[in-house]
């Protein structure tokens, strides 16, 4: 397998990945910018609960929103990454993404703000696009740490807007927030179009087929099927706990903590270290290691659940845990996409819409059950539940290791 051809960017390409390190960083920043419109409203959510006289239950739905658009914005639009020039979609994805921030921020009731946001989650795939790019600009033997790099991005994006939310909302309320996001997207959106190279030309196809070519791909690709699989279970519980601990440190259920929104997103530095191990799981890969790094992976999150199930939830334990929880499900994340990011240079978008569309159905069905979950057994039921969904990660993938080797073992 080859890779596709670099583009130039205007600056002298890195002799060790093929992509020059500005445009490695730039695509960091976009993704990060892009997929954090999706957590921003996730540790205001008792302010939002408050504010319309809702159930947390019914709160949560705002972050379910956000996810299930972003489900839809994979499956319709990042395919065209295959099909369109990335330096006009990117960028004019960007900008519908600043316009439903701002309609989310003036919404006037709760059954608007869902539907904003649910536009909002739709504009966020850009993410998505950037991501497959970057590893068809890479070289093959360098392809895990760059898209490593770049998911670092992604997740320090995820991790930062639950911190700069807080601040925002503490000065401003939870709509200061949604327009702040409205006026940066805007900002960046023409800042990529103005800085990212041309991209390269590909061949016209129909938009119906290539559609319809993603489901052919999931037919024949077994290992894009397990990765799927693998994929639903790491975000089911990435997006549970995250959902959840807001209301956890907010005391909504008499807990002992009682923090400010400011406060409840400074907490998501806790996870940092997940953005920090990304390229170093990206050169296990590389070399060839990509079985251990996915085990790896699944003890890892198991170890972050336990911790954050600790009897009597002690602050020492609850930081611990959110970092170890953390850099297990970067860790898998980054496992999945170097995995089958190997099957076609020419259907990157493609394969990412497979797998994305997968991965965020679980965050959707993470955000949901973790909603009536603590409704209805708090802190201590969240984590039972993440406990299994990992658990069954694990065994899963020991199952699909096991069949693979069957069928590449010599007869």
């Amino acid at each position: 397998m080859t890779s596709d051809p670099p583009v130039p960017d205007g600056s002298s390409p890195s002799k060790s990945t093929g992509i020059s390190s500005r445009l490695v960083l730039l695509f960091a920043v976009t993704c990060g910018v892009s997929v954090s419109s999706l957590y921003v409203l996730q540790p205001v959510l008792e302010e939002i609960r408050t504010d319309f006289s809702i159930s947390t239950s019914t709160a949560a739905l705002v972050v379910t929103a956000a996810q299930f658009g972003y489900a839809m914005g994979l499956l319709l639009l990042v395919p065209l990454g295959d099909l369109w020039n990335r330096k006009v979609l990117a960028p004019s994805m960007m900008a519908a993404s600043a316009v439903a921030l701002l309609l989310s921020g003036l919404a006037p009731g709760f059954a608007a703000l869902f539907v904003a946001s649910l536009l909002v989650g739709v504009s966020a795939a850009t993410a998505q696009i950037v991501v497959p790019w970057s590893s068809s600009l890479a070289l093959p033997s360098d392809r895990g740490r760059v898209v490593g790099v770049v998911m670092s991005g992604l997740l320090l994006g995820i991790l930062l807007a639950r911190v700069i939310s807080g601040a925002i909302a503490e000065i401003g309320g939870w709509r200061a927030v949604l327009f702040v996001g409205a006026a940066l997207m805007a900002v960046l959106s023409v800042v990529v179009y103005l800085l990212v190279p041309a991209d390269r030309a590909r061949p016209p196809q129909a938009y119906g087929a290539l559609l319809a070519s993603v489901g052919r791909m999931i037919a024949t690709e077994a290992m894009l099927r397990q990765r799927m699989a693998l994929g639903f279970l790491t975000m089911f519980g990435f997006s549970a706990m995250w959902t959840s601990i807001a209301f956890l440190l907010s005391g909504s259920r008499g807990e002992r903590f009682s923090y400010s929104e400011a406060m409840i997103g400074v907490f998501a530095l806790a996870g940092v270290a997940g953005a920090v191990a990304a390229p170093m799981f990206g050169k296990l890969a590389d070399r060839g290691h990509l079985r251990a790094a996915t085990t790896g992976a699944w003890v890892i999150t198991i170890a972050g659940w336990l911790l954050l199930a600790w009897p009597g939830t002690p602050l020492a334990a609850l930081i611990l845990g959110l970092v170890v929880f953390d850099f297990g499900v970067q860790a898998s994340q980054l496992s999945n996409q170097s995995a089958i990011y190997s099957l076609s240079p020419d259907a990157r978008s493609r394969v990412t819409t497979a797998y994305m569309v997968t991965y965020f159905a679980g965050a959707v069905a993470g955000s949901v059950a973790s909603g009536y979950a603590y409704d209805g057994g708090g802190w201590k039921l969240l984590c039972l539940i993440g406990i299994g969904s990992a658990v069954a990660g694990l065994l899963l993938w020991a199952g699909f290791d096991r069949w693979n080797s069957r069928l590449t073992r010599p007869r």
